[in-house]
């Protein structure tokens, strides 16, 4: 019998494993971390948020470098963090960067009242893209409309299929305080699911698609963006699944310590590197991904160390 969930006992989520596991991933020292790459899983490490935010931003740039008409690639990327995007711009402007031809690829959008939010709202991931991005872009250097691939409630087929018409290089994201990448979270615990989370075989054929978010993630974003209002957050998003995150060459995940604690971001990386797959933990699927990348902040990694000082 699987453990209750400790925060939201009508869902899976990491609290439901086995403590050893959990205990495991505690104990580890940033030494210990940078020694948990294996081949296909790799582990760098940045002393500045300068050179991590600019190591982000110049995925953008290698990615598009490629593009030809014969050739689009691209590359799919977060809204959180978002501080590399007016970097990605920046770069592209100064270096006459030519991405006409390249793909763009947005994670995910919140989605509410039957539909995405719309571009007005202060919470639109499309937004946020825009203003921090696109359109600081040089239009005679920008790629078109039709590359810039947008999740829409209406374009959710359209969307899955772009990543067979043009190359997704690299996925990128940031990790959520329920181990998610996108808003690939936990399932409910209801139905076939009840006594057990899905198998990691059966959620890795999960696409794109209209979500429930797991209550962890509506606090986070309350947190982390919604001025600590967490009845303005949407319940459900539209996010891309898996089964397009597997046609990506390669996921690179940024950790500058913003989006998950230094327990989460130790536990996901204990079970990538020893293939611990349980989809109760989403982020721990990637074990079977051929290349993943985990990009830490190296200030932000701490410890899982008790200390009511920090309280006080």
């Amino acid at each position: 019998m699987r453990n209750i969930s400790k925060v939201a006992p009508d869902w899976w989520d990491y609290t439901t494993l086995d403590k050893e596991i959990l205990s495991d991933a505690a104990r580890l020292t940033v030494k210990d971390l940078s020694q948990l790459s294996r081949p296909g899983f790799t582990i760098k490490f940045y002393d500045t948020l300068e050179s991590f935010y600019l190591a982000e931003a110049l995925e953008y740039i290698r990615c598009w470098q490629s593009v030809t008409e014969d050739n689009p690639t691209g590359i799919c990327g977060p809204i959180g963090p978002t501080e590399q995007l007016p970097l990605v711009a920046q770069l592209v402007n100064d270096l006459e960067l030519n991405i006409r031809n390249g793909h763009f690829w947005a994670m995910d959008e919140w989605y509410l009242n039957g539909r995405e939010v719309p571009v007005s709202n202060p919470l639109s991931f499309t937004r946020a893209d825009l203003e921090l991005c696109f359109n600081r872009i040089k239009k005679e250097l920008r790629m078109s409309e039709q590359n810039i691939h947008f999740l829409r409630a209406d374009n959710i087929e359209e969307y899955s299929k772009s990543f067979d018409k043009a190359r997704c290089l690299i996925m990128q994201g940031g990790q959520g305080d329920v181990k998610h990448w996108a808003f690939n979270d936990p399932v409910k615990r209801e139905g076939k699911y009840k006594d057990n989370p899905p198998d990691p075989e059966d959620y890795k054929k999960l696409g794109t698609r209209i979500v429930d978010l797991h209550p962890m993630t509506i606090i986070q974003n309350a947190r982390t963006s919604g001025g600590g209002i967490v009845s303005n957050i949407p319940s459900q998003a539209i996010t891309v699944g898996p089964f397009e995150t597997w046609k990506s060459g390669k996921v690179s995940i940024w950790h500058a310590g913003c989006h998950d604690n230094p327990f989460g971001m130790r536990l996901t990386t204990l079970m990538i590197s020893k293939k611990i797959m349980d989809s109760s933990v989403p982020m721990s699927l990637l074990a079977s991904h051929p290349d993943v990348l985990f990009n830490f902040y190296r200030e932000c990694i701490g410890s899982c160390k008790i200390d009511l000082n920090k309280i006080l």
